[in-house]
């Protein structure tokens, strides 16, 4: 019989809310979080390009099974377009592949007008060749710096709102919330051909995911500054535990979901991938609800416990996605 492997890091489950840097990727960003949580487990929320900064929500352990939720959630980003420059990547770290001048006859009310013809409620767009979109596998992004060209059909997405902050001759800063797959160095490169000039993305910091906002997030440098230098082993515990209050619960993702409470015996069923009736429950869900469950304290010294996401299915709460608690693992 073969030796068992070692399970590296801690079983520990949150999300952390990390104001990304600039200058790195957000597997990068990612894994430097995990090293100081010492994770088993992580993974993070929707990738932000090198140059973007902002919010990007980090699931460690148990978390990361309702990461999807928030991928599906709605972003709200800020963004300096550069006019009269392109890139090939549309961004500031491409190269530069045309130039030309910028009309002087360009008007904040001319952005506006454009901002609320093209890119206003449903729109298309065709995503960049170095967006993290894969062609039979593999990163559009990759097959660009190869040299290799494939044809990226148009997609839609949703432009909730969308602002014009302020115009400063060659730039131009935007606020965009808008729906998941929206791309805004799309939005800034279609902007630029309507104005004649061309354009790129200069700076892209992201606000809100979801429901989380930038007044939650947290820096790599904060988050280190917690850690004591030359810190001893005997006093890795109570660094653990300073560390892990700063994560919002595994259930932070599904937040929106509406929270039913389970009794022992339902709580049991559903653990064993059984379907609980709704009879119990105040308030009765539609058809394809997914609900967040938690499990009634066994007792005054226990916390109510969180279970997973269910699904209604016939009118039955049916396991969609349950956590593991570390004793299970």
């Amino acid at each position: 019989m073969g030796r068992r492997r070692k399970t590296r890091g801690r079983a520990v489950d949150g999300v952390f809310l990390l104001n990304k840097p600039t200058g790195i990727s957000s597997n990068s960003a990612l894994q430097k979080v995990r090293r100081i949580y010492d994770a088993r487990k992580a993974g993070h929320t929707g990738a932000l390009d090198p140059l973007a900064t902002g919010l990007l929500p980090i699931c460690l352990g148990e978390a990361t099974k309702f990461s999807q939720h928030l991928l599906d959630s709605d972003k709200r980003y800020i963004t300096t377009a550069k006019l009269g420059v392109r890139t090939d990547s549309s961004d500031a770290d491409g190269e530069v592949v045309e130039e030309k001048p910028v009309p002087e006859t360009i008007t904040a009310e001319q952005i506006n007008s454009l901002l609320i013809e093209h890119f206003s409620g449903e729109i298309e767009q065709v995503p960049s060749m170095f967006s993290a979109l894969k062609h039979n596998g593999q990163p559009l992004y990759k097959l660009a710096r190869k040299g290799i060209q494939v044809e990226v059909k148009p997609r839609k997405v949703t432009i909730h709102e969308i602002k014009l902050l302020d115009f400063r001759g060659d730039e131009i800063d935007l606020e965009v919330f808008c729906s998941k797959g929206t791309y805004i160095r799309s939005i800034v490169e279609d902007l630029g051909h309507f104005l004649g000039c061309g354009a790129h993305v200069k700076m892209l910091h992201r606000l809100d995911v979801g429901a989380f906002t930038s007044e939650q997030m947290m820096t790599l440098e904060e988050l280190e500054q917690k850690i004591p230098e030359n810190a001893e082993e005997s006093q890795q515990k109570s660094i653990q535990i300073e560390l892990d209050k700063l994560l919002l619960p595994a259930w932070a993702a599904v937040e929106d979901m509406p929270a039913i409470q389970l009794d022992q015996k339902q709580s049991d069923l559903i653990l064993h991938g059984q379907s609980v009736g709704q009879e119990s429950q105040p308030e009765q869900y539609a058809e394809g609800a997914f609900v967040r469950l938690f499990a009634d304290a066994a007792s005054e010294e226990e916390q109510v416990r969180f279970l997973g996401v269910a699904e209604v299915v016939e009118s039955r709460l049916k396991p969609k996605r349950l956590i593991c608690t570390e004793a299970d693992q």
